[in-house]
């Protein structure tokens, strides 16, 4: 099979690309980008795709999801998460290990990776969990989980309390290159808390998590990470000051990369004085000066990656208490329009930057880089989206794929349409 896309604007940051042009698909894989049509040799069964001028870039790739599968489908499964992937853009997705039961087990993980391949439709890689069981005691058996399909390890949802577990942790995974993915929170520090702390909850009455949770933990394992030579990746970083340590830490030649979510640069912890749960996740969200930092870590390269946080619930989760509703927001198909209205259009980051943090850096982050992904480099998968960045979308229930619809953006109005995504040279969005 042969495609040929052509009349488009090609952005391919792991090529430093970005004109007019052409791609040529063959069997799957990119066989040649050219300025013109006319530099293609003539094939038979060629099919030809005109973009008409649309931005055709390499496939997203999001470092941070939770399809629920196995044990709580009612939220959503593997099928429907990877639905929603490739209807915002996304050709590959690292889905964390909390599922019910844990994935820290070869059988978990291989059924994940069934289950995945039956749905046909995004890539899928398998994060296990740090520790059996998710309880922070004793390893997972993290060689052959990797050997399984694995690509990072991660307790996400809970942090990694104990020091010396941490430690080992990051030597290991050192051995094994890929990366642990730390879910900072000091639990302590953090109480019952479901807000950010500051000006904002202390006018509501509602408990705070402080921005020292979440530092006091990146810190340490920064800490662990420069004494073990281990690969740190940070998780959803909210706070001006873990940033800053990261920044510090990427300085000193310490093997840390780092991951901010959409909803984390929108909006603030203001929005809680709606007392909507939509607006509640972990990390919380922060200060308008924390925003600030983040868009600041986002333009100077602090941050490697722009993930989602994926965390789809059911109305019964969320339509409750605020106290008592469950943290976390859907992020999938919004990455993309949030990320053009609040970072390209406000001139933060170019285009080809944006893209390269959805695709090209966290595919370097966590090593996917090697099997082609995030690029459209000659004899890579041909995974490509294919997107109208001055279109206009209405996040209603009719443009999110996920089961669930908790989403703190309803009704906004966002460019960004995606008008087509391909895996490995097959159209499964658009």
């Amino acid at each position: 099979m042969s495609l040929l896309v052509k009349n488009v604007r090609l952005v391919d940051p792991a090529q430093n690309l970005d004109g007019l042009g052409v791609l040529l698909v063959v069997d799957g894989k990119v066989e040649a980008i050219a300025a013109d049509a006319a530099a293609i040799p003539k094939r038979e069964g060629l099919e030809v795709l005109d973009g008409g001028g649309a931005v055709l870039a390499p496939g997203f790739v999001d470092l941070h999801v939770h399809f629920r599968e196995p044990g709580q489908t009612r939220k959503e499964s593997i099928e429907t998460g990877s639905r929603a992937a490739v209807a915002g853009g996304f050709t590959s997705v690292c889905a964390m290990a909390n599922t019910k039961p844990v994935n820290d087990s070869v059988a978990i993980t291989e059924m994940m990776l069934t289950r995945a391949a039956k749905a046909d439709l995004c890539r899928y890689f398998p994060i296990g969990s740090v520790s059996r069981e998710m309880k922070g005691e004793e390893l997972a058996d993290m060689g052959t989980l990797k050997a399984a399909g694995c690509v990072a390890f991660s307790d996400d949802g809970l942090p990694i309390t104990n020091a010396s577990l941490m430690r080992r942790a990051l030597e290991y995974t050192r051995w094994l290159e890929v990366p642990v993915v730390a879910h900072e929170e000091d639990k302590d520090l953090a109480g019952k808390g479901y807000m950010h702390e500051g000006a904002v909850s202390a006018s509501l009455g509602c408990l705070g998590i402080p921005a020292a949770a979440e530092e006091a933990m990146v810190a340490r394992d920064i800490v662990l990470a420069e004494h073990t030579g281990g690969h740190l990746h940070l998780a959803h970083l909210s706070t001006a000051g873990s940033l800053r340590m990261v920044r510090e830490a990427k300085a000193r030649g310490i093997a840390v990369t780092c991951e901010v979510t959409p909803h984390h640069f929108a909006l603030s912890d203001k929005e809680l004085m709606k007392f909507d749960s939509d607006y509640k996740m972990n990390p919380p969200l922060r200060t308008e000066a924390d925003i600030q930092a983040l868009l600041e870590a986002i333009a100077d390269g602090t941050v490697d990656a722009i993930a989602t946080d994926h965390a789809p619930h059911g109305w019964d989760d969320k339509e409750v208490e605020l106290p008592i509703a469950a943290f976390g927001v859907i992020g999938l198909e919004t990455a993309l329009p949030l990320t053009l209205e609040l970072l390209v259009n406000r001139k933060v980051i170019s285009l080809a930057k944006a893209i390269s943090l959805l695709a090209w850096e966290p595919a370097k982050a966590f090593h996917l880089d090697k099997q082609g992904l995030g690029s459209l480099k000659p004899g890579a998968p041909a995974d490509f989206v294919l997107f109208d960045p001055n279109q206009k979308v209405q996040v209603d229930r009719a443009f999110i794929q996920s089961k669930s619809f908790n989403t703190p953006f309803k009704g906004w109005n966002l460019p960004g349409q995606i008008l087509g995504t391909w895996v490995a040279g097959k159209r499964v969005w658009g």
